[in-house]
């Protein structure tokens, strides 16, 4: 059934996040237990090597005050819990792993089923198909993710002129029911697949308007009937590129839009800066004379709903503006060997004109280091009605060989992390340097910009 822990481990911060990759091996026969691991079963076996691995990595040295003999116990009594267990008891085995995890009192360390695994690194990686069409058939246009700390379920992003975007719905609301089903404790995953069907067939949907991550009154639930549709979900990780010339100061800004953080998102950041030195003013097409293009003035980086993903990818995006040697941030592991630096190289595609970046409260992990990193060097101003999401913590997410499943997988928290001046932003956000006067997430980024620029 359930073996051993695959070779690839992948670190993540998305809120719900953060991704990086090293090879680790964790088998069986390397965890420690209070039991000879030749008299285990192989369910036994399997949860022990999830406890040896999280006891080796997991960032808090006491276990949630457990201390090394309170978590030996934790394993001892799921080793017990699947004592008579085999191969097709799959469930008891998984809720013996959940159970022994949920003592750590921590919802980023957790067991990832098959589907779950390939949902969450495949976002961060920048090949999430949680909305894809299977089979030819369609889906309604939105981007899924769990909110580890309420259970809700979350529209991360939405396709443009898709059904969901095209009825109204914005980045933010929760789902709450899929054709007459609540969804509460069901994964992203899960209804994702409720959402797609056949194109041209109809789907009831009932959401929450822009909720603030807490439980909102009933009657403010909205229902809408979506048609599953054809969806091109290449549009769910690429930036968007635009301008303005502000009505205050007669400034030209340019805008990058970043949806989320993958591993192609600093190029595309590069690529969207580049543009504005050849956008022709009036036309909005490309000059081919670049003497005639018209620079703009300032650029703004809107990561409102911008959830994180690649860790790397948010520190990799920070150094494209910052000059050499600042540090973007620190890790801060089990023990003070365990702490990493991460610092700019000094090959920025842009260290001169002024940032400024727009938040909101969904703004979160790999897209706090982004900003973090550029306010603690006052390099950019954050701009946003609401401190962001508040996620400091970073995971490995290594697979699981789950036998006929597939592979699964599980996140630990390995490491929390601080800003450049110091600051675990972990339940607290990032506050925005100036408050705008409107800059909801259907505003435009010149509206959040009105008399700031």
């Amino acid at each position: 059934m359930m073996d051993t822990l695959l070779s690839l481990t992948v670190t993540f911060v998305a809120s719900l996040l953060l991704l990086v990759v090293s090879p680790t091996v964790v088998t069986a026969a390397a965890a420690t237990t209070t039991s000879s691991s030749s008299s285990m079963s192989e369910n036994q076996r399997f949860i022990s090597s999830i406890w040896s691995s999280i006891t080796s990595t997991y960032y808090d040295p006491t276990y949630n005050g457990l201390g090394i003999s309170g978590w030996r116990a934790v394993e001892q009594r799921a080793l017990e819990s699947v004592a008579e267990t085999g191969p097709d008891d799959e469930l008891i085995v998984e809720n013996a792993i959940s159970n022994m995890i949920n003592e750590l009192n921590d919802p980023y360390t957790r067991y990832l089923s098959s589907e779950k695994y390939t949902s969450l690194t495949s976002y961060a990686m920048g090949t999430s198909d949680n909305n894809i069409n299977d089979g030819g058939g369609g889906g309604i246009g939105v981007q899924l993710l769990e909110d580890l700390r309420t259970g809700n379920i979350l529209v991360m992003s939405t396709v443009t002129n898709g059904p969901a975007a095209l009825a109204g719905i914005l980045p933010g609301d929760a789902i709450v029911k899929v054709n007459g089903d609540y969804v509460q404790g069901e994964s992203a995953d899960v209804i994702a697949n409720k959402c797609r069907g056949k194109i041209g067939e109809m789907i009831e949907l009932d959401y929450l308007r822009n909720i603030d991550f807490n439980v909102v009154p009933a009657g403010s639930i909205r229902h809408v009937s979506l048609t599953r549709a054809r969806i091109d979900t290449n549009t769910i990780s690429t930036i968007e590129v635009s301008t303005f010339v502000s009505s205050t100061s007669g400034k030209k800004i340019g805008v990058i839009r970043v949806p989320s953080f993958n591993v192609d998102t600093p190029r595309q950041v590069v690529e969207g800066r580049r543009s504005f030195v050849n956008y022709d003013n009036g036309s909005g097409t490309m000059a081919t004379d670049t003497a005639a293009s018209t620079k703009v003035d300032a650029i703004a980086i809107d990561i409102r709903g911008n959830v994180g993903g690649y860790m790397s990818a948010g520190v990799e995006t920070a150094k494209l503006f910052l000059p050499a040697n600042r540090r973007i941030i620190s890790e801060v592991g089990r023990t003070q060997k365990d702490g990493i630096i991460y610092e700019s190289d000094g090959i920025g595609a842009e260290t001169t004109l002024p940032i400024y970046i727009i938040v909101d409260k969904r703004t979160a992990s790999a897209a706090e280091i982004f900003a973090g990193a550029l306010q603690d060097n006052n390099r950019a101003v954050i701009v946003g009605m609401t401190n962001t999401f508040g996620k400091g913590r970073i995971q490995n997410v290594q697979p699981l060989n789950n036998g006929s499943d597939g592979v699964g997988g599980i996140a630990i928290t390995r490491a929390r992390y601080v800003t450049p001046n110091g600051r675990d932003i972990h339940g607290v956000g990032i506050t925005p340097d100036v408050y705008p006067d409107k800059c909801e997430m259907g505003d435009t980024a010149q509206t959040c910009l009105a008399n700031i620029v």
